[in-house]
């Protein structure tokens, strides 16, 4: 696949919640996953490789209390980069009810996603 093709696959993906599906059909072995610099230690931080990235999203997972909606938006690819807008209303365990909104950055090589990173108000 080319990076629009996976872009395309990606926000698909996503909107259906099939995220597991995203890393096992989309992303190389030894992607990274980048976090803004307030949040790039701990448990939801920074993550290199796919093992890595799947613990730190099931980590995620486990902190969420309910998901109350959110949305993904319209890939914009140039080269083998593309952004997702995306967003979400979500509870989480010991902190509350809060809004998310956030752009996705992703870098893609021979047909795989080898980088991921989020920029946020943290």
């Amino acid at each position: 696949m080319n990076t629009q093709q996976i872009a395309e696959r990606l926000v698909a993906l996503c909107r259906e919640g099939q995220y597991e599906q995203v890393y096992d059909e989309l992303f190389a072995d030894d992607a990274e996953n980048i976090e803004m610099p307030a949040m790039a230690n701990g448990p939801l931080g920074n993550a290199k490789g796919l093992d890595a990235i799947r613990a730190k999203g099931k980590a995620w997972g486990e902190a969420v209390e309910q998901v109350h909606g959110g949305s993904v938006g319209e890939p914009s690819v140039s080269g083998n980069w593309f952004s997702v807008p995306m967003s979400l209303d979500v509870t989480m365990k010991g902190q509350g009810r809060m809004q998310m909104e956030e752009m996705c950055l992703y870098q893609v090589r021979d047909g795989k996603i080898v980088r991921e990173q989020f920029f946020y108000d943290a």
